[in-house]
């Protein structure tokens, strides 16, 4: 969902930007390959996404969070990927397309974080959009293994959260009950394993206690009122 997601809002940031009506002109994300461009006759922005690695930046931290109806839920952290696409522009002649390279990079660069508003559905934290330094011979590989003849382009690298959903906890301990024997008394014996057995003759205090959390996050347990130690 998040690679479709950052898709959807990357042309939605390009026609509201350029502008570039659907009647005027494409937003592709297809293979650049020698016979995809042969078949072109609009104008079109191409995104092709090459690349998919974790970045380099550390994972967003854990977080917390209680529900209405006072559930707590906690939520894992969360790795940062980094999506790497080869943007180029085909207008069927130089000028038009160095043209609207030139507005497609103005657009992406005016813009370092992708504006949440373009996205059809929220992710978690900002997607951040970068000009990757990447030398002419790695886009030279790139162009060769896609069998195509190469054109002006430039590498976008969109760094943002994968999801994780969120999990229940265990309610919180509030009462403890236990068995207290008598004074003096002691539990009897399995006579086959030596182990202390219950034993429903021998009377036995069933004791409640209560447990509260204090200041810094310290559990208490008292015993309840009346009872003896």
């Amino acid at each position: 969902m998040v690679i479709t997601t950052i898709d959807s809002g990357l042309e939605q940031l390009l026609r509201r930007l350029l502008p570039l009506p659907a009647d005027l002109g494409d937003v592709s994300f297809s293979a650049p390959e020698r016979s995809w461009g042969a078949q072109l006759s609009r104008v079109t922005v191409n995104l092709f996404l090459f690349d998919v690695n974790r970045s380099a930046q550390p994972s967003r931290a854990p977080a917390q969070r209680t529900r209405p109806d006072g559930q707590i839920e906690r939520r894992p952290p969360l790795p940062l990927i980094q999506l790497s696409y080869l943007v180029t522009a085909w207008a069927g002649n130089t000028a038009d397309e160095h043209q609207l390279l030139g507005d497609v990079l103005r657009c992406l660069l005016s813009n370092p974080v992708l504006p949440p508003s373009d996205l059809p559905e929220p992710i978690e934290g900002s997607v951040q959009l970068n000009l990757a330094d990447r030398t002419a011979r790695s886009l030279g590989d790139l162009w060769s293994a896609l069998d195509a003849r190469p054109k002006p382009a430039f590498q976008l690298d969109v760094t943002a959260a994968l999801d994780a959903p969120w999990g229940g906890t265990a309610a919180p301990v509030e009462r403890i009950q236990s068995l207290v024997a008598p004074k003096g008394s002691t539990a009897p014996r399995d006579s086959a394993t030596g182990r202390a057995r219950a034993d429903t003759s021998t009377a036995h205090e069933t004791r409640e206690t209560v447990v509260r959390r204090e200041p810094g996050g310290f559990l208490v347990a008292d015993a309840r009122p009346g009872a003896e130690a």
